[in-house]
């Protein structure tokens, strides 16, 4: 298939990468001067523009910071490029409203539409292992699944528009607060005696286990493959977990959900990405707990 992939960062590079290495013929586009240099440098073919890029697309997929890139990019001239019938699939991480909003301009200019958004971060990307939560109606899940097969390992359909994002709202809300709590522990451990690798042992093999302790240890040594022992090179950067967080609170104010340990998560991650911990993996949170800064 021809693909049109824009967004080419940390995450859309090593993404259009793996179409290509499918066998898809993918023609690329970025805002960022940097960005459209790497990916020439990889060999990524590029457009001049989106909505070049989207001429003569089977498929357009985005990879965009936010949700108003994505309604931007819609609205200025990316539907109205492409041919009648085009997938469109959102990868973007943006709020469940702007997803919908997203597609109702898609359907409106005559296009299908899912939102996939994504959780496995830049080495999940490299190796093509992401997890997509995927919201769209059967016909175009279907559509979608065979490239998103060549992204990732496990793609869920979720259900309808923005119910993709819906559920990586409610997957990082859970993995923000556990992160948070994981991080809590070993600093409370320290403080008690207790040695890093002790503590990994018991809570890896006992009811404490979660992805936040056993791939994301927020301790150098007993997970060599963590951030911890980068120094806390993302991954996943404490900024954009600060964003995510920043779409749950507002789902949970939309939906007067009582969700405390959800808005306390928001708060505690946008001191810490306001702080030294914007550009570093979401893990470091435990650094500002040592501190006591959140």
């Amino acid at each position: 298939m021809r693909i049109a992939f824009l967004g080419l960062g940390h995450m859309g590079l090593p993404m259009a990468r793996n179409l290509v290495v499918a066998g898809h013929d993918v023609i690329a586009f970025d805002v960022m001067d940097a960005a459209r240099e790497a990916a020439a440098a990889v060999g990524l073919a590029l457009a001049a523009s989106g909505p070049d890029a989207a001429t003569d697309a089977d498929v357009v997929i985005t990879m965009f910071p936010a949700g108003k890139h994505v309604i931007e990019a819609y609205e200025g001239g990316l539907l109205a490029a492409a041919r009648p019938g085009t997938l469109f699939i959102e990868s973007s991480t943006i709020a469940v409203d702007e997803a919908q909003a997203a597609h109702a301009l898609a359907i409106a200019a005559g296009h299908r539409n899912v939102d996939a958004p994504v959780s496995g971060g830049v080495v999940g990307a490299e190796n093509a292992t992401l997890a997509f939560m995927v919201g769209a109606s059967d016909d175009d899940f279907a559509a979608a699944l065979p490239l998103l097969e060549a992204m990732g390992k496990r793609i869920v359909h979720c259900g309808g528009p923005g119910l993709g994002q819906a559920a990586k709202v409610c997957n990082n809300m859970i993995l923000a607060v556990s992160q948070i709590v994981v991080g809590e522990a070993f600093v409370l451990g320290e403080r008690l005696g207790l040695s890093h690798d002790a503590l990994y042992d018991v809570a890896a093999n006992a009811s404490g286990q979660c992805w936040a302790l056993t791939t994301n240890c927020p301790v150098p040594g007993p997970v060599p493959t963590s951030p911890a022992n980068r120094d806390y090179q993302p991954g996943f950067a404490g900024a954009l977990m600060a964003k995510d967080l920043g779409l749950a609170l507002q789902a949970i104010e939309q939906t007067s959900t009582d969700a405390r340990m959800g808005r306390l998560a928001q708060e505690i991650y946008a001191v810490f990405a306001a702080g030294s911990g914007g550009g570093r993996d979401f893990s470091g949170i435990i650094t500002d707990i040592r501190d006591g800064q959140v």
